[in-house]
């Protein structure tokens, strides 16, 4: 089996339903038959602590206090070129949970696949309208693989072109 390529440091996944949340109150940047893609430049929320966290540190005298957890070592570094991308798949819109990964992966595919031309900051891709299952009938054919990546790919490239508002 080949070696994975390495992901690209400047690409992560979005997480906290709170970026979710403010990126998608704001407009959608564009919109195919299937899917949205909503932008926000801005840098994703700090996680809260683990609920263990506490637990912890209570249990630890001897160890010194750290200002912030491993995760948010560096919470005032500058996003400079930094991108994360979050899926929104609703299960009304793919019934599936075979179909609904596909399309997640699809979607994380195609935002590496134009990391480079997207501007900094948060970006969702929303599905949001159902494939029509006459035309795919299997939960994840390679002809609904390739429906989902060349509509992606035609969006993303859509957005890369546009300046951000």
């Amino acid at each position: 089996m080949p070696a994975r390529a390495p992901a690209s440091p400047a690409l992560r996944h979005l997480v906290a339903s709170a970026d979710f949340e403010r990126v998608l109150r704001g407009r959608s940047r564009a919109s195919s038959a299937q899917f949205s893609v909503h932008h926000l430049t801005a840098e994703p929320s700090l996680r809260p602590p683990a609920a263990g966290a506490a637990a912890a540190k209570l249990s630890t005298d001897s160890e010194p206090a750290r200002e912030h957890p491993v995760e948010d070592s560096s919470p005032a570094a500058p996003a400079a070129g930094r991108i994360w991308v979050g899926a929104v798949v609703p299960k009304r819109h793919a019934r599936r949970a075979v179909t609904r990964s596909l399309v997640k992966r699809e979607i994380y595919a195609a935002a590496a696949r134009h990391r480079e031309a997207l501007a900094p900051g948060l970006w969702i891709v929303r599905l949001r309208a159902p494939f029509d299952r006459a035309l795919f009938p299997s939960a994840a054919s390679t002809a609904l693989r390739r429906a989902v990546r060349s509509q992606l790919d035609e969006l993303l490239a859509s957005v890369a072109a546009t300046p951000s508002r």
